[in-house]
């Protein structure tokens, strides 16, 4: 059980498919009724808090607002949460986890809110799902991402308020999700975007009903009575699915002016078919007002409504960042109403990679006295007997990393410097065609390499912060010196962990099944899948070498076909937070068997920020020891 965790929850924006989230929800009844989509993403603003275990269900906050404290008492929660106003969402979310879980209480500390309140941001959902993050954090819920959207949902319906399954796209955090409807089932998928979108979302100092939104339009639903109900099917159905699809894709190619025509398109869509359902609200002549502003043109490619529509909130696509100031500008200072940006950019790619190769390679003396163990020869699948280091670097390579730093040996440096140097033009003569083109290759590879030096053996970890200059803050691929890798399908095993950590913009750890006789020998490594499909777990622990009775009782994961253990593959991402606590651990002297350990850091990282594991298509092949290394030779290739 954590002590105290730092939590941030942002606010969302219905880009595309505001009401097909609770329209989907009809086919329980007619399925005729095409399922809901919708691109939803989290924006900057959101709410900043601390968490820990409490005697009772508290909610405090530095900001002069009331505090909110309440016994963990399932019945007195739910009446609560009946009665409406803000403290009613977190006591929803309460009550349902003090009646499906053994928890005690929670103290929720709201330490800043940048997130405005009722403005079609989904603040509520927001507040509901810090709740449930922070139950499941503290106390160990095993609960995926997923898992706290239902519970933020199932709470959120406790109130007197109404919300679609969409407002806890909050819960992904500030990036751009595809999310399907339909029935009760919920699908998310991340959006990989193309380029760099500037947002503007304001505030339009009005008003709207929006129960009254919903009451009107669900009227609709599930079996169209007549023309004007057909219509709000059409558009909430087969319409908005052409435009999500479109959507989607204008947003992976990086076209924000295609996005923008889109947007325009899906208003007047909206306005023709859905509006005459609920004309009192929807007419919204504020918004309109501002979708009209001919002064807009000059610095927008276009803009909609927001959330249920009506004079709430409006989104408007600025053509870069000094268009989206303007815009700022000119609606907070010559129409009143309360702007901010949400700027949308690429995950940062994972192009840098890096390999720690320093040492005599003890294991392998006196082979080692004549060849450093990354330079023992392998058969790869082309033919060529290669070094282990070309390996690595040409997977690398394969993978889009762009530059490679070995933390080597000072002494070291020449060798490898005199092995990516070009060879003789003798010896480069003798070499047939093929193999001159492999040894241009070669050098070319050696011009993206770098070099970090361990000037002292304390450890993996304190090897891996000597590339801290070369990461840059950026994120970095690591791969471990003594250990070759082959992938089961046609993408590296690296582009596999690139993959995920596109996906969840956390540090991810490579995994793979081993026999629970084995786990003794490895990190495992528990957590919860985030998709069916068993490939990304979001990590609650990582255990260093646990006996088996310890996993079978504490480490193993259920899956499809039962329960099985997961251990660290040898491939990692690691971002900035990894190096900072490194640098902390190296500074404090902080230790584990007398050395500075990466698996410290990472489970630090891991408790604070969140991590993922990546279940890898793949084998990996240890050259560090002899009997390994034969198997490797014999092995490798052969898949």
């Amino acid at each position: 059980m954590s002590e105290r965790i730092e939590l941030f929850v942002p606010g969302r924006l219905c880009l595309f498919g505001e009401h097909s989230d609770w329209a989907g929800l009809h086919r329980n009844i007619n399925s005729a009724i095409i399922p809901g989509e919708a691109i939803v993403t989290g924006i900057e603003e959101g709410i900043y808090a601390t968490v820990e275990a409490a005697d009772k269900f508290i909610i405090e906050s530095d900001l002069g607002e009331e505090t909110f404290t309440c016994a963990m008492d399932t019945q007195v929660l739910r009446k609560t949460a009946c009665e409406g106003g803000y403290f009613s969402y977190v006591a929803g979310v309460a009550s349902y986890i003090n009646e499906h879980y053994c928890v005690g209480g929670l103290r929720i500390h709201i330490t800043r809110r940048t997130l405005p309140i009722k403005s079609g941001l989904s603040s509520s959902a927001a507040i509901c799902v810090l709740t449930a993050r922070g139950f499941n954090q503290i106390y160990g819920l095993k609960l995926n991402t997923i898992g706290e959207m239902n519970i933020a949902f199932i709470g959120e319906q406790r109130t007197p308020s109404r919300c679609g399954r969409l407002d806890q796209a909050c819960a992904f955090g500030v990036k751009p999700v595809h999310m399907t409807f339909d029935s009760n089932e919920v699908g998310v998928q991340t959006i990989k975007l193309g380029g760099t979108f500037y947002w503007v979302i304001a505030d339009l100092k009005a008003g709207k009903d929006t129960v009254k939104i919903l009451a009107d339009l669900n009227k609709c639903y599930p079996f169209a009575q007549n023309d004007k109900e057909r219509a709000v099917q059409e558009a909430l159905g087969a319409d908005n699915r052409e435009y999500i699809e479109k959507g989607v894709r204008l947003l992976e190619e990086g076209d924000a002016k295609g996005l923008g025509e889109l947007m325009r398109t899906v208003q007047e869509n909206f306005d023709k078919k859905v509006a005459p359902a609920c004309p009192s609200q929807l007419k919204s002549p504020v918004l309109h007002s501002v979708l009209s502003d001919k002064e807009l043109d000059k610095w927008i490619y276009g803009a909609k409504g927001v959330g249920s529509q009506g004079d709430g909130t409006v989104q408007l696509l600025a053509k870069d960042e000094e268009c989206q100031k303007a815009v700022i500008d000119y609606l907070s200072n010559v129409r009143g109403m309360e702007a901010f940006p949400l700027t949308l950019k690429p995950k940062q790619a994972v192009r840098k990679a890096v390999i720690p190769v320093a040492g005599f390679g003890t294991r392998l003396y006196p082979a080692t006295k004549a060849i450093k163990k990354d330079f023992l020869p392998v058969l790869d699948k082309d033919g060529l007997f290669k070094p282990v280091i070309m390996v690595l670097l040409e997977q690398l390579v394969q993978s889009g990393i762009e530059e490679v730093c070995l933390i080597i040996g000072r002494e070291e440096q020449k060798l490898y410097e005199s092995f990516f140097a070009p060879m003789s033009k003798e010896n480069y003569d003798k070499l047939p065609e093929d193999k001159q083109k492999y040894e241009d290759n070669l050098v070319k590879i050696g011009r993206m390499i770098r070099y970090a030096y361990q000037d002292e053996r304390r450890g993996f970890g304190h090897a891996v912060y000597q590339s801290r200059d070369f990461a840059e803050s950026e994120p970095v691929l690591l791969l471990l010196g003594d250990m070759i890798y082959e992938s089961y399908i046609g993408k590296t095993c690296s582009s596999q962990l690139i993959d995920c950590y596109e996906a969840y913009g956390l540090p991810v750890v490579s995994m793979h099944e081993v026999p629970k006789e084995q786990v003794v020998h490895y990190g495992i490594m528990h957590g919860v899948w985030e998709s069916p499909k068993e490939e990304q777990m979001r990590l609650d622990c990582i255990y260093e070498k646990p006996t088996v009775d310890y996993a079978e009782e504490n480490l193993g994961i259920r899956c499809k076909n039962g329960s099985k253990y997961f251990a660290v593959f040898g491939q990692y991402i690691l971002t900035e937070d990894v190096y900072k606590v490194l640098e902390k651990n190296i500074r404090e002297n902080k230790e584990s068997c007398g050395e500075i350990q990466l698996t410290d850091a990472l489970e630090e990282v891991r408790a604070t920020t969140g991590m993922m594991g990546c279940c890898i298509k793949g084998k990996s092949y240890d050259v560090g020891l002899p009997q390994m290394y034969i198997e490797t030779v014999r092995e490798f290739g052969r898949i």
